[in-house]
């Protein structure tokens, strides 16, 4: 959640920069809620404190009537307040909770995806000399994505992945967790990206899949509408990435500084539910309900939480530099950030089977935003507190599949393996 605080300092600021994220918050009635808010806690601070002295007056000694009296009225009227206080917080609350974060000052403002400003483009477009096929009509002939049978026990937009396309994909997150989990690598990255931060490796993680609403919504991720499954009968709701169930792990708990950065590799499914999209990449294995992700999440001091987001975009480069994939880099606009980030980058991986560039990683910069909700604190040296800050970026999904198979396909049909996963293989280069 956003500091409340903030909010009373800057209420035009946090209307202008909610509504360029897309969000219409009435922050003129969430002020005046909190305004009845706190005159009803300090009556009650105020009540609580004539009962305690009414307490000390009477201590060691039979209450008088007066003294029973005054003490019934005091707990009556403070009864009848926190009744009244209870119904305005739930009202303060759920407006606050509808707050977004506040876009950092260099996030374009735009109105959608398409105002993403490329910052970078990495690595050569391959030129066939026959007509690249999509990863579809590949992973269909070799019989490695079946999607008709998968319609059947299930339903559309979920898939069997079978052969050596299962064989790949385990390659992938064994590279990945390899490389995240060796201290030498992220000291590489950390230095060849003048990042004045920890080379701390990542700690692997397999986290719970599912999460209770309280929790879903204190991280700011419950999106009821576009993505989030529900157990039917259970307050348990899936993630639809690992971060999801990452972030919290901390919940209501202090963290001392010199134990940060904290960083965890999570691998999870995935649940999405993809509202709003039928009809939109119905083929393949590009947008589905249901797929295997990687991701990355930390927890950090306030002062090397923007340094930390930049590095966990070098990680991303890095690992797909080493697949070999061309990519470009986006700075996603105050439309596309989503509700809890302050600042979002994207990885698009060019496909020459579709001729475009699509996304394959995302980095969210989320400041304290999550840690409010959660209540997620750090002890400064000095015994002070402080909100932490987390971070959380995509390792890999099924999506860099896509974009081996588009990229190193052969004229026969065949997809020459990554060199770095090919240990993974028993040394096959080609499958």
């Amino acid at each position: 959640m956003l500091d409340i605080q903030y909010i009373r300092d800057n209420p035009d600021l946090v209307k202008e920069k909610s509504a360029q994220k897309g969000y219409d918050v009435d922050v003129t009635q969430l002020l005046g809620f909190d305004n009845e808010r706190r005159i009803l806690l300090n009556e009650v601070d105020n009540l609580r404190q004539k009962r305690n002295e009414l307490s000390d007056t009477a201590k060691g000694q039979r209450p008088s009537e007066e003294q029973i009296e005054a003490g019934r009225l005091i707990k009556e009227n403070i009864a009848k307040i926190e009744h009244q206080l209870a119904s305005i917080e739930l009202e303060y609350f759920e407006l606050l909770k509808k707050v977004p974060n506040m876009p950092a000052e260099d996030v374009p403002v735009g109105k959608s995806e398409n105002d993403n400003v490329v910052v970078k483009e990495w690595g050569n477009k391959p030129n066939f000399d026959f007509v690249p096929k999509n990863h579809w009509q590949i992973g269909e002939a070799k019989g490695w994505i079946d999607k008709e049978r998968a319609s059947k026990v299930a339903a559309s937009r979920f898939a069997y992945l079978k052969g050596d396309l299962v064989l790949l994909e385990f390659a992938l997150w064994q590279f990945a967790l390899t490389q995240l989990t060796d201290e030498n690598v992220i000291r590489d990255i950390v230095t060849k990206n003048n990042l004045g931060i920890s080379s701390k490796p990542f700690i692997p993680v397999l986290p719970p899949a599912v999460a209770k609403k309280e929790v879903y919504e204190a991280t700011g991720r419950l999106n009821k509408e576009e993505q989030t499954y529900k157990i039917e009968d259970e307050d348990l709701w899936l993630n639809a990435s690992a971060e999801h169930t990452l972030a919290p792990m901390y919940l209501n708990e202090i963290i001392n500084e010199s134990d940060l950065p904290l960083r965890f590799v999570g691998y999870t499914t995935a649940f999405r539910r993809e509202a709003g999209t039928y009809g939109k990449d119905m083929e393949g294995i590009l947008r589905l309900h249901q797929f295997n992700k990687l991701e990355m999440e930390s927890f950090n001091s306030p002062d090397e939480s923007m340094q930390e987001h930049l590095f966990m975009v070098a990680v991303q480069e890095y690992l797909m530099q080493r697949l070999g994939l061309p990519y470009r880099v986006l700075n996603k606009c105050t439309a596309d950030i989503g509700f809890p980030n302050a600042r979002g980058m994207d990885i698009e991986v060019w496909l020459p089977g579709q001729d475009k560039y699509r996304e394959t990683h995302t980095a969210d910069y989320i400041t304290d935003f999550q840690a409010q909700g959660m209540k997620t604190r750090v002890r400064k040296p000095d015994g002070s507190l402080v909100l932490a800050h987390t971070n959380d970026a995509t390792a890999f999904s099924e999506r860099p599949l896509i974009g081996i198979i588009e990229n190193f396909q052969t004229i026969d049909g065949n997809v020459k393996v990554p060199e770095v996963l090919q240990p993974y293989l028993a040394g096959r280069k080609e499958i």
